[in-house]
């Protein structure tokens, strides 16, 4: 079992209720978007599922988290860099990514593939943070 599928498994066992709505997202190409699954807040840290909906030739935009996130893609391939311009992975559906928390984990995910992608998403937030902070882009040929 994958890391998110756990996270998800707990989530669910520790109680989270089911609502919609659309989230706010790091500024990133036209039509990306994301909508909130579900979301809670126990001991301080709020659980927020979320589903990210990125389209062919389109990013989310250089960001980072105040907490740490916990993705599966489940359409599309997700390439990911980190603020050295170089790519920390491509991701397949099937594939589990993990981001660290802070303004040090500067990165951005691109959708270089011709169908969307397609990511469930796990954020770990301190209570009342944003799901991301936008970033410059630290130099890189892209955006």
């Amino acid at each position: 079992m994958n890391l998110l599928r756990l996270g998800l498994a707990t989530a669910a066992a520790i109680g989270l209720s089911l609502g919609t709505g659309t989230a706010f997202a790091t500024p990133g190409g036209p039509g990306v978007h994301g909508t909130i699954l579900s979301q809670t807040t126990i001991g301080g840290k709020d659980y927020i599922l979320r589903q990210i909906i990125l389209p062919a030739g389109e990013s989310t935009g250089w960001h980072f988290h105040d907490g740490p996130l916990y993705a599966f893609v489940q359409q599309g391939t997700l390439s990911h860099f980190d603020s050295s311009c170089a790519s920390d992975g491509v991701y397949r559906p099937g594939n589990s990514l993990t981001e660290p928390a802070d303004a040090d984990h500067v990165h951005i995910g691109r959708n270089l593939g011709k169908t969307d992608v397609i990511l469930d998403v796990l954020y770990v937030l301190p209570h009342g943070a944003p799901l991301s902070e936008d970033a410059p882009n630290p130099g890189c040929d892209f955006q």
